[in-house]
């Protein structure tokens, strides 16, 4: 703050200069003001086309699964109020001369009484990819998923040689509801 002191010359005449003084230390904290992050608009995965050749009770089979976002389904939120579209998978498995053995579309409920009510809330189908021939069954790897994080529930499901299908938890990937340890054994 300035104040002004005045200043006596030789000739009387009176002169006003400004003086500076200590300036204190301000408590005065400046950060800059938080604005929460709008949501986008829904976000949809990429779609996504993979295809095995296989061998299944001595004959060729194309296994070929198909995953798309539908915005038909029930959009999805995670935490922060972001909405993602859901996703379809389809699951055709197709004889060397072109007929089709089976053949069958699979969204989310399709797991229900396998994911508790928060993964059939926020969760979306994330993955459906085939695996391995094992015997009589087509193996199959799914995936419910929280959108754009780690947290996951294993599912494993198998398409037998007439058709039907088996769904179960895969125990092997098994860890919700589980803590991993953070200890290397170091």
């Amino acid at each position: 703050m300035k104040h002004i002191i005045p200043i006596l010359m030789a000739a009387g005449i009176m002169m006003l200069v400004p003086a500076c003084k200590e300036k204190k230390p301000s408590t005065d904290i400046i950060a800059t003001k938080y604005v929460p992050k709008k949501p986008q608009p829904p976000i949809a995965m990429a779609s996504d086309v993979r295809e095995s050749q296989v061998e299944w009770g001595g004959q060729k089979y194309t296994v070929r699964v198909e995953r798309t976002a539908d915005k038909e389904l029930t959009l999805v939120k995670d935490e922060s109020g972001q909405e993602f579209v859901d996703n379809k998978v389809k699951v055709s498995v197709v004889r060397a001369d072109g007929s089709v053995f089976f053949t069958k579309t699979f969204q989310k409920t399709s797991f229900a009484s396998y994911i508790d009510e928060r993964y059939s809330k926020n969760g979306l189908l994330d993955g459906l990819v085939y695996t391995e021939t094992k015997g009589s069954e087509l193996i199959f790897a799914v995936s419910i998923a929280m959108p754009e994080s780690d947290e996951f529930i294993p599912l494993t499901l198998a398409v037998n040689s007439q058709g039907n299908i088996a769904i179960e938890r895969d125990s092997a990937m098994d860890t919700w509801g589980e803590t991993e340890s953070e200890d290397d054994g170091v």
